[in-house]
């Protein structure tokens, strides 16, 4: 990983007169296997390797930035971005707040980032892995029909961020994960339902568990009926609270709220949520799956606390966001690989834990719905407005056990009141890829369209 470090520091000396140079080197392999029937259905090993260039120039008028970038690491190819990059900046528009990231004197966490372990195990035995779990899909259930997707992958990745500024920075990335769809049957009626195991390394995965995750998921779908329309409680299971929670993250980048496209905007200090509900964002914690130690502009992560005890505490930044809000970074700046520039994001969201586990939350619902999982979430919810309104399928609740299975359902509220009505936040949290964690999480006041 050293190299691509040494690759950007050494772009840094081609800088012409008071121009400023950032460079984002990253690499990367990603490995997928496809199973069919007992045969390998496909085999991909991808690998990738590029650079992004952005240079800044000072104006009267603010800076202008221009960027280029090559999905190459040959330094021709390299040479040609760096000269696009310096063309593009004197086209761009100024800014007075556009600025590269400074050291701010936070020093990076000691977070054990997740090495590469992903040659622990030979393709062979990664074949392996993905024609056994489709093997244990089918003969786990007779009304399990066709199995699909069932695959396994892995992904390693490495970048390095360098500038004239002062930034010095690389980090890493590495995880593998098993995936299957089941289609169950009764005859009379089809569900499908998902199972995944996910790991930092291919030895921690698990292909019964993720086996058994879609097979419960299909079969007790199957008979799913309309139910009648209300308001009830909704309780959702960690996967759909945790893309629930990637929203409420949306809404919680300060990008956003500068912007005007945030339903937190000008609320700091405020009561948001239930006063058991407390998000924080935190990359240094080595439990979640984009655990690092460096943000997209080589600042050190650091954990931001969004909303403590239901108040409103504050938002994430990246440089220039900060700069338009009249503060400073928190951190917090993602990065969509060579080809984008950093932005205000959250990178590991967690709710804090609360008491009870997933049977004891719905034993304390008692009558309600049980969420398992979400349909149209980006066309239906709006984090501007905090309008929520997506399709859902789950289980009906009943004396506080998962009864008879519901689909054609949509669930309605907005994002300001379903804060708001938190009842339970489990403490049954599951580490999962992307942005967030999840939990077993209930909310009252839902109103369910059904017949």
């Amino acid at each position: 990983m050293s190299e691509l470090l040494d690759l950007a520091t050494s772009l840094l000396e081609r800088k012409e007169g008071s121009e400023e140079i950032e460079v984002f080197v990253s690499q990367g392999v990603d490995l997928e296997i496809r199973s069919y029937q007992g045969e390998v259905e496909s085999l991909s090993n991808a690998a990738s390797a590029g650079i992004g260039i952005r240079i800044l120039l000072d104006s009267p008028h603010g800076a202008r930035i221009g960027s280029a970038w090559t999905g190459s690491l040959d330094p021709d190819a390299v040479s040609e971005a760096l000269a696009q990059a310096r063309s593009n900046a004197h086209f761009a528009s100024a800014d007075e707040f556009v600025t590269f990231a400074r050291p701010d004197g936070v020093m990076p966490s000691a977070v054990a980032e997740h090495a590469n372990n992903n040659d622990e195990l030979t393709v062979d035995q990664k074949v392996a892995l993905a024609i056994d779990l489709e093997r244990a899909v089918r003969g786990a259930d007779p009304r399990i029909r066709q199995v699909d997707s069932a695959t396994y992958s892995d992904y390693s990745s490495a970048a390095a961020i360098a500038s004239t500024f002062g930034i010095a920075a690389q980090y890493q990335r590495a995880g593998a994960y098993l995936s299957v769809e089941a289609i169950a049957t009764d005859g009379s009626d089809d569900q499908t339902g998902w199972g995944l195991s996910v790991g930092r390394s291919p030895r921690e995965l698990n292909s019964e568990e993720a086996a058994r995750d879609a097979v419960r998921r299909a079969t007790r779908m199957l008979g799913a009926v309309k139910p009648s329309s209300m308001k009830t409680v909704a309780v959702f299971d960690p996967r759909t609270a945790a893309s629930l929670l990637s929203i409420i993250g949306s809404a919680l980048s300060g990008e956003a709220v500068v912007r005007g496209r945030s339903f937190f905007a000008e609320r700091i200090g405020e009561v948001v949520a239930h006063s058991s509900v407390s998000v924080v964002d935190d990359p240094t914690d080595a439990r979640h799956y984009n655990a690092t130690r460096f943000d997209g502009e080589g600042l050190a992560c650091r954990r931001n606390e969004l909303i403590v005890d239901g108040v409103l505490h504050g938002f994430v930044y990246d440089t220039v966001s900060a700069r338009r809000a009249g503060t400073t970074s928190t951190g917090s700046a993602v990065r969509g690989g060579i080809a984008g520039s950093p932005s205000a994001g959250c990178r590991a969201l967690q709710l804090v834990p609360g008491q009870m586990n997933h049977e004891e939350i719905l034993a304390a619902v008692g009558e309600g719905v049980f969420i398992e999982s979400l349909q149209g979430i980006h066309s239906g919810v709006n984090p501007i407005s905090g309008d929520f309104s997506v399709g859902v399928t789950g289980l009906m609740i009943r004396n506080g056990q998962l009864a008879e299975p519901i689909r054609e359902v949509t669930i309605a509220s907005t994002l300001q009141r379903m804060l708001l009505d938190v009842m339970f936040i489990g403490n049954d949290v599951e580490w999962l890829p992307g942005s967030a964690a999840g939990q077993t999480l209930a909310m009252s006041g839902i109103s369910l369209s059904g017949a």
